[in-house]
């Protein structure tokens, strides 16, 4: 997979390469899946596959063990290490599967013809070959029809596809949204029958779909196909009863309404945000669920600190700015109620969220105004440096404890509101102070 900082043109010349170095050694090697899809699609690939004839040692012998990476090697997959700009392509032997017994991965592989591992892949969209030189398509499962129809299509019998690997299900809808296509009715059917089995797939590769998911055009309509298929409610259970179906239930039907109607109303929310994501979005759509809810998801998911911690930190400043009725608006508040918050690190998206919240009738469109508007002031403004220190007042002879703190905290506030303007009257008020402030 590319890094990061790939160049788009220098990690398609690569891959090229690849193809034409196997070719040059007498191996059969073609484009395959999600590239495929993208050229089709007139999108730029995020990465390059390669399926080949050529076996995983083949394939180490001819690009050398110090370019290759053989973690996948069971599978026949070798890591192809190109140049930094480039990225790495993953070669894969065409091959069967055998049958998956962990719903991840086959218990085996058999290597095969193109027509076979075309069938072993999870959509038709994803099961094409191209052949970078001439710009041939291999098609053995009706993947250009359904891109040309706009449709997500399981190859195969779906409950098969979906009993082999459950993430498959996610990855459906995340292709559907993202692309704007429709579920074919039959692999539609397959999730809403078979959506609880995403409870055994790692809590990281959830977060990994999700992520994807939710930080791109799309993101609206996958959460309204995660609440429509159940699987909002497998993937969340912290939000239960989101889209909660007993037996006899109907696609669509069960559940809690006014939980799916707050759902909804917050994948509205989230499709508008400039700086969409998976930590705003689930402070987003827990505004309803209780202050628990994203700490909670946050753990089971395993994100990182630094998502958990920006996701937990929005959550409670879109509560504190959530305009409720009859509360005060933040230009009403004493500034040092209000400066915290904007001075945070991720103030420019909690003013995102309250925009996006505002557009569709959620808090107030003034206060999302005011936000952005004091983001807007320079930093020696908005969070001026503090007028002093832990040591100025141990200097000044006001013991150490939790006196201290109160003081540093209430010289603070004075200094925001305007009480206090220089070193020296913050260190008279503090010393005046002291005395009824404890220890």
């Amino acid at each position: 997979m590319p890094a990061i900082s790939a160049d788009p043109v220098v990690s398609r010349n690569f891959a090229r390469d690849v193809v034409r170095r196997l070719r040059a050694a007498g191996h059969e090697a073609l484009w395959a899946g999600g590239c495929v899809r993208d050229e089709l699609l007139g999108r730029i690939p995020a990465d390059y596959d390669v399926a080949t004839s050529a076996q995983p040692a083949a394939v180490r012998l001819l690009f050398g063990q110090r370019r290759t990476l053989a973690v996948g090697a069971a599978f026949g997959v070798i890591t192809v290490v190109g140049p930094r700009p480039a990225g790495h392509v993953e070669v894969t032997t065409f091959r069967t599967d055998a049958a998956y017994t962990d719903g991840r991965h086959p218990a085996g592989v058999t290597f095969s013809t193109p027509q076979e591992d075309a069938q072993r892949r999870d959509f038709t969209i994803n099961g094409l070959f191209l052949d970078p030189e001439s710009g041939r398509v291999d098609d053995y499962v009706g993947g250009q029809a359904d891109l040309a129809s706009g449709v997500v299509r399981a190859i195969g019998i779906p409950a098969q596809r979906f009993g082999e690997d459950h993430l498959r299900m996610l990855r459906a809808v995340r292709f559907a949204a993202a692309f704007g296509f429709l579920l074919e009715k039959g692999t539609r059917s397959a999730i809403v029958r078979l959506a609880p089995l995403v409870r055994s797939v790692s809590p990281e590769r959830i977060a990994a779909e999700l992520r994807t998911m939710l930080s791109r055009p799309g993101r609206q309509r996958a959460l309204e196909l995660l609440a429509e298929t159940g699987l909002a409610h497998e993937v969340f259970p912290e939000w239960s009863p989101l889209g909660q179906r007993g037996k006899g239930d109907q696609e669509g039907q069960g559940g809690n309404p006014a939980a799916t109607g707050a759902w909804l109303a917050g994948a509205r929310m989230v499709g508008a945000l400039d700086g969409p994501g998976l930590p705003a979005a689930l402070a987003m759509l827990s505004l309803e669920a209780g202050e628990d809810t994203v700490s909670q998801i946050a753990t089971r998911l395993r994100l990182s600190n630094r998502e958990s911690s920006t996701a937990t930190w929005l959550y409670a400043a879109l509560k504190a700015f959530d305009g409720a009725t009859g509360a005060a608006g933040p230009a009403d508040r004493p500034w040092s109620q209000v400066q915290p918050w904007l001075a945070h690190p991720d103030a420019p998206l909690l003013a995102d969220c309250l925009r996006a919240r505002a557009t569709h009738g959620a808090g107030s469109p003034a206060t999302a105004a005011w936000i952005r508007a004091q983001l807007t002031r320079p930093r020696e403004q908005l969070d001026p440096p503090p007028l002093l220190g832990g040591s100025d007042l141990l200097r000044a002879g006001i013991p150490a404890g939790r006196a201290v703190g109160q003081l540093l905290a209430r010289i603070r506030a004075l200094q925001l509101d305007g009480g206090l303007h220089t070193r020296e009257e913050a260190l008279e008020w503090a010393i005046q102070q002291a005395p009824a402030t404890g220890s």
